[in-house]
């Protein structure tokens, strides 16, 4: 098991290439970015947390677009994963994403990852045209048609919402690009994770998971995937005996947000965290 850093990126926050020599630096594994085009202003949609149109945080209407700053931490870095937490991929061309990220994973020399989700603001969503009772659907064939277009000669796809014939796309990724999906731990959705990516990433507030760590396992195994499914959980703060028992049920990583004011404050947070993680 080991540890990330997840910053919820704003116009108000430290820039990645500032903030991610830091997480390097202190010794973490990894950092995280999310993606929201926008919020529209008038919604339907309830957030996972308030439980209505409400938003927990205003960087949600102010968040960066996660492969600029994936790119510009990159640049600036050699050793820590650089992934999102969670990126919306139906909102985008899938041919052009497929490009984006594989020209991505190249400029790191392969430390690119996926965390990926459904969409809870289903507002936002249909702006791109998405429809809300097909987004599963959706998302699973954007990650089928990219994974095509990473890993063969010539490639091709055929489905409802993405159709194209063969065709050439380079760079090829150096390696299996993981994908982890962030949702609720159900089992539908561990069932989607079972047959259409490599792991989960926890929701925040979700402590209490060993139960569904072990569905998870459960649902993996019986569907016949080799080895064990990543998981990815989200921690407030660390405590030992809780992170030993998630390491002892396998949980892969885990990643903590931080302070992102300025780079004193982030520096010594993260090496105060470091410390009590002993990284």
């Amino acid at each position: 098991m080991d540890f990330g850093i997840v910053q919820f990126t704003s116009d108000r926050g430290l820039r990645a290439q500032h903030l991610a020599p830091l997480i390097e630096e202190a010794g973490f594994a990894a950092y995280y970015v999310p993606e929201h085009s926008h919020i529209p202003t008038k919604r339907e949609a309830a957030h996972p947390r308030t439980g209505d149109e409400t938003l927990p945080d205003e960087r949600y209407t102010r968040t960066l677009d996660p492969w600029t700053s994936l790119a510009a931490a990159a640049a600036v870095t050699s050793r820590i994963e650089l992934s999102t937490a969670v990126a919306l991929p139906v909102q985008s061309d899938p041919l052009t994403l497929a490009k984006t990220i594989a020209t991505l994973d190249h400029l790191s020399e392969g430390r690119l990852s996926l965390g990926v989700g459904f969409g809870w603001n289903l507002d936002e969503l249909a702006d791109h045209h998405v429809p809300a009772g097909r987004r599963r659907t959706m998302l699973r064939e954007y990650l089928e048609a990219m994974r095509a277009l990473w890993t063969q000669e010539e490639a091709e796809y055929h489905g409802e919402f993405v159709d194209f014939g063969p065709s050439w796309a380079w760079p090829k990724p150096s390696r299996t690009i993981a994908v982890n999906v962030g949702a609720a731990g159900t089992e539908k959705n561990f069932k989607w994770i079972t047959r259409s990516a490599d792991g989960w990433i926890t929701t925040p507030g979700e402590a209490d998971i060993e139960a569904s760590v072990a569905l998870l396992q459960q649902i993996w195994s019986d569907a016949g995937r080799d080895g064990a499914p990543q998981i990815v959980a989200l921690d407030v703060r660390p405590d030992a005996d809780r992170l030993a028992r998630w390491e002892e049920i396998g949980v892969t990583r885990v990643l903590y947000g931080l302070p992102d004011k300025d780079v004193d404050t982030a520096r010594a947070y993260l090496g105060k965290l470091a410390g009590k993680l002993t990284l």
